[in-house]
């Protein structure tokens, strides 16, 4: 896995946080790597409070965390926010993934 980059967070999904104001609730978008789904690797995508040892994204007053053990999974990933017919969510653009299923939420590296 390259390690290069932290992931990086669009505008638009910083926009979204406002609207849906998580920081006025002291919330933070957290996007985490957990073991399973249909791929072998799935993200978990909440709002959450910021922990000790996350790396900290900010943008419009708004927060977006990284644990420490998701971030290699997500190095030079970008975070987006997408309106589609099929509804509306936060999406992870991954150059890590080898291969990802329909879902959109599950993957493999």
């Amino acid at each position: 896995m390259d390690m290069t980059l932290p992931p990086k967070v669009t505008p638009r999904a910083f926009e979204r946080l406002a609207e849906i104001g998580a920081a006025a609730q002291g919330k933070a978008l957290r996007v985490a790597v957990e073991g399973g789904g249909c791929s072998g690797f799935q993200y978990d995508i909440s709002l959450d409070d910021p922990a000790e040892g996350d790396l900290v994204l900010e943008g419009d007053g708004e927060k977006v965390v990284v644990d420490s053990v998701s971030l290699p999974f997500l190095a030079n990933a970008t975070i987006d926010f997408t309106e589609e017919l099929i509804g509306a969510r936060f999406v992870i653009d991954n150059p890590n993934a080898t291969s990802s299923c329909g879902c959109g939420t599950s993957f493999s590296i």
